[in-house]
């Protein structure tokens, strides 16, 4: 599968979103659902992708972003702001208090993440 993830960045460019990975051969949707989490897309089209936070959990930030009224840009390493948000507003039946609670700590870094970018 890497093999695969790199031959198409090889042929294509960089990937400037994790979307783009739906591309790669033999990366259909299960693969993705289980790699998307782990691979970063640095300086792409959505800052969430340079994150841990998994694109299934996309939603969860946008029910962030509008209870702060923060544009993600902004939200992103605005510790202050975070650190007064309760994990358990924004639960669903998919995303439970640790998981939140996670991204919230998410969206507290800033900045492009180790060199796991693909």
């Amino acid at each position: 599968m890497a093999q695969n993830i790199v031959a198409w960045r090889d042929e294509n460019g960089q990937f400037q979103n994790r979307q783009q990975l739906l591309k790669v051969s033999r990366l259909g949707p299960k693969a993705f659902e289980q790699c998307a989490g782990f691979l970063r897309i640095n300086h792409g089209d959505n800052p969430l992708d340079a994150s841990t936070v998994h694109p299934e959990a996309y939603p969860v930030v946008e029910r962030i972003l509008a209870a702060t009224q923060q544009a993600l840009k902004d939200l992103m390493g605005n510790s202050s702001a975070l650190r007064h948000l309760k994990a358990v507003d924004f639960t669903d039946e998919k995303f439970g208090v640790p998981t939140v609670t996670d991204i919230i700590k998410e969206l507290e870094k800033t900045g492009p993440r180790s060199a796991s970018g693909v």
